[in-house]
């Protein structure tokens, strides 16, 4: 069965992701009857486009899953881990965005193009990464396989969309303002302004060992979804004041050495990836190009200069650059890619 034969359930629908879902949904032929829409009661009876059409947002309710084969989860960990029980119990597989299930040992954490043979036995439950962690790994991931891969390092350079609609809001006001001002706008999610500033990820920072919240679901997620659980990773998280796309600054120790010959040519022909690398144009991967975009944008690759290369001009240390839409292939694309491959199975087991 296709996904376009499938009943889909979409909870979260009213929000950032779970719109975007439902745009991608009906790019790829599904048909309005196929797809439900659903929310907490304050958002039930909402309007959500659909391409030309409008679909009604109806009340999340355990029988809202009746007769579904996929529900793709846009929500909180909170509502995943009260809904899922319901959705499970009635033979209905469950993609879900929220960090609910991400490191439990028998839920699938999947970016397909990197583990989606992990979809191969149809798992009941399947967990979105973070899109933070799903635009890395797709982008490191011919490197991993042709290479292997010893050791990461990354700045990220987040866009405010990530923190959801507040994140925009704040950024619009602000900007509109001109805020200048050293205390974030009433409203805002974020600790400090956004306007002309750029910040340490607003997620909490651990007291001891100053490692936040996002760079930790980096390394965890990583770990667990390469089946590393000691691969060495370094990331450094920041806000930037970009409205939508994730920038990525990248530093991968390989295994094996390599020239930037294997390195451009690792990524021909990559799945979900589009190599912007014109060193003589000076135009590389930007979160403006990415924005909207389905693949992940890659270039700038050069070897690390505090390691020369060696004969041959190889080397094991590569840096470039990964610009990615965080709301499409960090979240709802991704979603949609799994929810694809498990449509094909039979329906789940139920789970009573």
């Amino acid at each position: 069965m296709s996904l376009r034969e499938t009943t889909i359930v979409v909870l979260g629908a009213t929000g950032l992701v779970g719109r975007e879902c439902l745009s991608i949904l009906h790019g790829a032929g599904v048909p309005a009857h196929r797809v439900t829409p659903l929310a907490t009661a304050a958002s039930a009876g909402a309007v959500v486009p659909f391409g030309p059409e409008a679909l009604t947002v109806r009340e999340v309710t355990p029988g809202a899953f009746d007769g579904a084969g996929v529900a793709i989860f846009a929500a909180s960990s909170r509502a995943a881990l009260e809904w899922a029980p319901h959705a499970l119990e009635r033979g209905v597989r469950v993609v879900d965005n929220s960090s609910a299930f991400r490191l439990h040992p028998s839920v699938p954490l999947v970016v397909p193009e990197v583990n989606g043979h992990e979809l191969d036995a149809g798992p009941p439950l399947v967990a979105n990464p973070n899109c933070s962690t799903i635009i890395l790994l797709a982008a490191v991931e011919p490197l991993r396989r042709l290479f292997g891969l010893g050791a990461i390092v990354l700045t990220t350079c987040q866009a405010v969309s990530g923190a959801g609609r507040a994140g925009l809001d704040a950024l619009a006001r602000e900007s509109q303002d001109r805020h200048a001002g050293p205390d974030p706008s009433p409203g805002s999610p974020f600790p400090e302004p956004c306007t002309g500033n750029v910040f340490s990820h607003n997620s909490p920072t651990d007291p001891d060992d100053g490692v936040n919240g996002e760079e930790r679901k980096i390394i965890a997620e990583s770990r667990k979804i390469l089946d590393r659980p000691d691969l060495p990773i370094t990331p450094t998280c920041l806000r930037v004041p970009v409205a939508r796309a994730h920038t990525e600054s990248i530093l991968v120790r390989l295994e094996r050495p390599a020239t930037l010959a294997e390195v451009r040519g690792a990524y021909a022909d990559a799945p979900g990836l589009r190599v912007v690398d014109d060193r003589a144009a000076n135009r590389f991967p930007t979160p403006r190009r990415a924005d909207g975009a389905d693949p992940v944008l890659v270039g700038r690759f050069r070897p690390d200069p505090a390691e020369p290369p060696g004969p041959g001009g190889r080397s094991r240390s590569w840096c470039f650059l990964a610009c990615g839409d965080q709301i499409r292939k960090g979240a709802a694309l991704n979603a949609v890619q799994i929810a694809d491959r498990l449509a094909s199975r039979s329906r789940a087991p139920t789970y009573a």
